[in-house]
């Protein structure tokens, strides 16, 4: 249950894993390379990030900071760490559509082979709904499932309605921390709440195991929607902030400009919408905001209130 049973669980599934700079990081997509564990929070510095870009051949790189870091966009973790997880800390509608999720489905752990074999239909309408049905493909999801087959601290969750599975959750454990890897259900099902009845029974079974000190749900999105992070707050996870950093290698840094990226917007714009366009205008997004001073951002709108950098934002 460390951090390279997680970069194995990526080699696995075809991802390069490098190390320096005080961690392990995976090439996310166009030799921009993010940490293992996806939660880690540091500060490296400055040479050993060059270092490790001009070694490993990489173009860049995107890792959380402390929100006290001089650089970096305004950002979040999605995490739960102050316990415990109880129905009494969600908000009262919420509550009600736990109850009714738990009413009309059942969750339970499930194999790895069935979330191959059965999840494939909610990831891909999940991705549908999302606006991303391009990013995966049903081969890609067999082998991320696939990929954990023996790996320690893995696991897979399901919510059934009947005998259809309607919901499912893959996670794993990282020392004290579990990380949901990802989720995805069907449409059919959302209005029995079957994503409340997962995440609810998921997370108090996680929370009440020994040693487990945060469930870590996920970073800021670069293309995701905001709804992908509101029903997570509503669960009673919050955003933790951090300052997330997008550096690239010296000699590819004047590229990426304000001119680069209205052209990135624009491609986008005029039609070609693929998935690494977004995550590229989103890694140029980031990198731009992020050099901002702290008083020029616009913060998410959850994290108006906390200090960054040591002010709060505007």
């Amino acid at each position: 249950m460390n951090a390279e049973n997680l970069a194995e669980w990526l080699r696995r599934r075809g991802h390069r894993i490098i190390e320096g700079a005080g961690s392990l990081w995976y090439d996310a997509g166009a030799r921009v390379f993010q940490p293992v564990p996806f939660h880690r929070v540091f500060a490296p510095p400055e040479a050993e990030l060059r270092r490790l870009m001009r070694t490993a051949g990489a173009l860049g790189l995107r890792y959380s900071a402390p929100p006290g870091f001089h650089t970096g966009l305004l950002s979040y973790h999605v995490i739960f760490d102050e316990g415990p997880y109880t129905i009494e800390r969600i908000g009262p509608r919420t509550r009600n559509k736990i109850r009714r999720g738990l009413r009309e489905s059942k969750v339970v752990p499930i194999s790895l082979d069935q979330l191959a074999e059965q999840g494939w239909r909610l990831q891909e309408d999940t991705l549908v709904r999302q606006g991303r049905a391009a990013s995966m493909d049903r081969a890609g999801w067999e082998r991320l499932c696939q990929a954990a087959r023996g790996l320690p601290g893995f696991e897979a969750w399901g919510a059934f309605v009947g005998e259809d599975l309607a919901a499912t959750l893959l996670l794993t454990r990282v020392d004290d921390t579990f990380l949901i890897l990802t989720a995805q259900s069907h449409r059919d099902y959302l209005d029995q709440y079957v994503n409340n009845a997962l995440c609810f029974t998921v997370s108090v079974e996680l929370w009440g195991r020994p040693g487990v000190r945060a469930i870590f749900y996920s970073t800021h999105s670069l293309d995701a929607p905001p709804s992908v992070d509101e029903f997570k707050f509503l669960m009673g996870y919050r955003a933790r902030p951090v300052r997330q950093r997008v550096c690239f290698h010296p000699l590819a840094a004047p590229l990426f400009n304000p001119l680069s990226h209205a052209a990135v917007r624009w491609m986008l714009r005029a039609g070609m919408d693929r998935p690494a366009l977004r995550k590229a205008e989103g890694l140029l997004r980031f990198y731009l905001e992020g050099r901002q001073p702290t008083q020029r951002q616009q913060p998410p709108a959850m994290l108006s209130r906390e200090v960054f950098d040591g002010q709060a934002p505007v």
